[in-house]
């Protein structure tokens, strides 16, 4: 760079620098600031839907804790033919109210743990 260029650049950066000077904005100038405007737009508008599923419960040996199995259907991209998928989801059980084999409703919700990602909603059958 040449030294022309050096000074043009100076130039221009002193003159941003004056224009955010706090010497250079007088105090009745400056707005307003809402702090809380992000919250209150997210109450207004409401949360996004969270994800609910249905599954067994496969184990309750933990405190407030219960494995919920959850299994679900699809097709074979290939073969056509519907295949059984499980998955063992975590989830929060407050007051220690399920036993094996119960069908219960879960809910996703903040992390609570490692793997303890979801919430116990409801029975929705008891086992028998």
């Amino acid at each position: 760079m040449s030294n022309e260029e050096n000074k043009e650049l100076e130039g221009v950066a002193a003159a941003a620098a004056a224009e955010t000077t706090p010497e250079a904005a007088s105090p009745a100038a400056a707005p307003v600031t809402n702090y809380f405007a992000a919250e209150e737009a997210a109450t207004e508008e409401g949360r996004n839907e969270r994800k609910t599923r249905v599954g067994i419960v496969s184990s309750n040996k933990m405190d407030k804790t219960i494995a919920v199995v959850i299994e679900r259907r699809l097709q074979h991209p290939i073969y056509g033919k519907y295949v059984k998928k499980s998955k063992k989801l975590i989830a929060h059980d407050e007051n220690n109210e399920c036993q094996i084999g119960d069908v219960v409703r879960i809910m996703e919700t903040r992390p609570l743990s490692r793997r303890k990602r979801w919430r116990l909603v409801a029975i929705v059958e008891k086992a028998k």
